[in-house]
């Protein structure tokens, strides 16, 4: 198990990259030989992590009020989506984005077919 300030280093070491990350830094990183600025990069900001444990949230969020999907789900990953794609602009971005777009979709049809979903009520 890693200690605090083992966590606290690691964490600052990946702010130090992000000068790097936003100046096009990473544009014509070559994965063979991939700088620590992109190895960073590649194990924070563009993990699956932040996806996933958006998911199981969402999971955790439906099952406890059963109501459709909540849209700061679909913003949070917009975001993170929208940062990747300045950071790195040769990435899946795209396919996020169309993935957030339809879930604001799904978000705001299901709130206008049911009203107790807007208001925050359980069904059933």
């Amino acid at each position: 198990m890693r200690t605090p300030a083992v966590r606290l280093r690691a964490r600052w070491a990946k702010a130090r990259h992000a000068g790097t990350w936003f100046s096009g830094g990473l544009w014509s990183e070559d994965f063979a030989a991939m700088s620590p600025a992109g190895s960073a990069y590649w194990l924070s900001l563009a993990s699956f992590g932040i996806p996933l444990i958006l998911v199981g949230l969402t999971v955790l969020w439906l099952d406890r009020r059963g109501i459709a999907p909540p849209a700061f789900i679909a913003w949070t990953l917009g975001t993170w989506t929208v940062v990747d794609a300045v950071v790195l602009p040769f990435t899946p971005w795209p396919l996020f984005a169309l993935a957030c777009a339809l879930l604001l979709i799904g978000v705001r049809r299901a709130r206008r077919g049911n009203p107790a979903s807007k208001a925050g009520l359980r069904q059933g």
